[in-house]
């Protein structure tokens, strides 16, 4: 069975997602965000839970990424809120490398 049978949505390589970059990608509905941290890999719901704002594009700090409408902030690693106006966590996917190329998927 291959990965896009197990369900895993195909993010690029790493040469396609540097240190420090991100790249959106979509399991169906749901738009998934895929930031590289200093070479490892975070997955989360590109979604706010404050106001359903999309985050990829917020500043990152450390290991957080701060919504650019409100300045709500998520730490990539677990999705747990980390500053308001958010109270609820965001979702967090799983990541792996396989076949020199990055996967992640929606496994809620």
């Amino acid at each position: 069975m291959s990965l896009v049978d197990e369900g895993w949505v195909r993010v690029g390589t790493r040469s396609e997602l540097l240190p420090g970059e991100f790249k959106v990608v979509f399991d169906g509905d749901t738009p998934i965000a895929v930031y590289n941290l200093g070479g490892d890999l975070y997955a989360i719901e590109d979604v706010c839970t404050h106001d359903g704002g999309d985050l990829a594009g917020g500043e990152v700090f450390g290991f957080e990424v701060e919504c650019p409408r409100h300045g709500a902030r998520f730490d990539l690693r677990s999705g747990a809120v980390t500053r308001p106006p958010a109270v609820e966590p965001v979702s967090c996917f799983p990541v792996r490398e396989e076949a020199g190329a990055i996967w992640t998927r929606d496994d809620r």
